[in-house]
């Protein structure tokens, strides 16, 4: 018989992520991150390959990147809008973790393979932080898709890309709920 865990269950089936504007100080201290990044890096991993790597923003290095991500909106010609909205994203942070692909050449393990495993990388962050009792949430946007800003921004490689910008900080409101999947609808059941 299995040995439920009805804590952990109850976790998953009420977890709701903090939108990141709604995050603010106190952050979690390099001790209790530490935490949250051991049982992160403890994701299904085919292969033993360890495709990610994590880099810790703090609110300077987040500042530069907000001033980065205005100047390449500029130079790409962004709508006022969505430029703003992205500048915001580092602006008012004041802890991210960006998680990094770093794609392993094997011939055992396909590149989408290790894709997945950063995904889960990523929802383990967001929940682990969730756990921990911070507000999380992960997003993206377009400048982790613009090569300039992962090269001069992050210092990224030619091959490493993000998978993941997780927000972690204090709640400053309750998560909103919203609509989920109706499983019935989505769920085949394949018995013969």
């Amino acid at each position: 018989m299995p040995s439920p865990n009805p804590a952990a269950l109850d976790f998953l089936l009420h977890r709701r992520s903090c939108p990141a504007r709604t995050l603010t100080l106190p952050v979690p201290d390099a001790a209790a991150l530490r935490v949250i990044l051991t049982a992160a890096a403890r994701s299904p991993d085919h292969g033993k390959l360890e495709p990610w790597r994590f880099i810790v923003l703090g609110k300077p290095s987040l500042s530069r990147l907000a001033a980065l991500v205005a100047a390449r909106g500029a130079a790409l010609a962004l709508e006022e809008d969505r430029l703003a909205k992205s500048v915001a994203q580092y602006a008012d942070a004041d802890l991210v973790v960006a998680v990094v692909q770093v794609p392993r050449e094997t011939v055992k393990v396909p590149t989408s393979e290790q894709t997945y495993a950063v995904g889960g990388v990523c929802l383990a962050l967001l929940n682990a932080a969730l756990a921990a009792g911070w507000g999380a949430n992960w997003l993206s946007g377009w400048p982790v898709y613009d090569r300039a800003f992962l090269t001069d921004g992050l210092g990224l490689s030619p091959d490493e890309t993000i998978a993941g910008l997780i927000h972690i900080g204090t709640e400053t409101s309750p998560p909103p709920d919203r609509p989920r999947p109706d499983i019935d609808k989505i769920t085949r059941w394949v018995t013969t």
